[in-house]
């Protein structure tokens, strides 16, 4: 997904607000859970949303999304963020994030199954086992909460 970013993207020090590059992931994660699952899909879980770099006005945010692991009916998407000068092509990566989206069944709108996640490549067994981890800490933090 790409955005120009515009003055009303923009805080006072003319970068993107962070609300702002958070909107664009939770999109662009949206549509590949929406396409993996051919399902409505509902953001579950927020992970690690890291702001490197600022994306200032002018500039372009290029959001890259990829699906990272698949459970029962929910899904882990990584979003990379970078930021471009449409001048120079200069690109920096700016952010990170991992959003977990459930689907949902589209009468009953309660979670619904989900197709498997296929492993072609070396990467993509790595990326999924680190995801594994992810979603296993995600979880114990969900349950601390639920204790307090």
């Amino acid at each position: 997904m790409t955005q120009i970013v515009l003055p009303q993207h923009a805080n006072v020090h003319g970068a993107v607000l962070g609300g702002t590059v958070m909107h664009w992931v939770d999109l662009a994660a949206a549509i590949v859970a929406n396409r993996h699952s051919r399902r409505p899909v509902v953001t579950a879980a927020f992970d690690e949303m890291a702001f490197l770099a600022p994306i200032m006005v002018g500039q372009v945010a290029l959001i890259h999304a990829r699906l990272t692991l698949v459970d029962r009916s929910s899904m882990e998407i990584r979003v990379d963020v970078e930021s471009e000068d449409v001048l120079t092509g200069e690109r920096r990566r700016t952010g990170t994030a991992f959003v977990t989206f459930v689907a949902l069944d589209p009468v009953t709108k309660r979670p619904t199954p989900v197709p498997p996640m296929l492993l072609d490549t070396d990467d993509e067994r790595r990326e999924h086992a680190r995801a594994l981890e992810r979603r296993r800490m995600r979880l114990e933090h969900r349950r601390a909460l639920a204790r307090d």
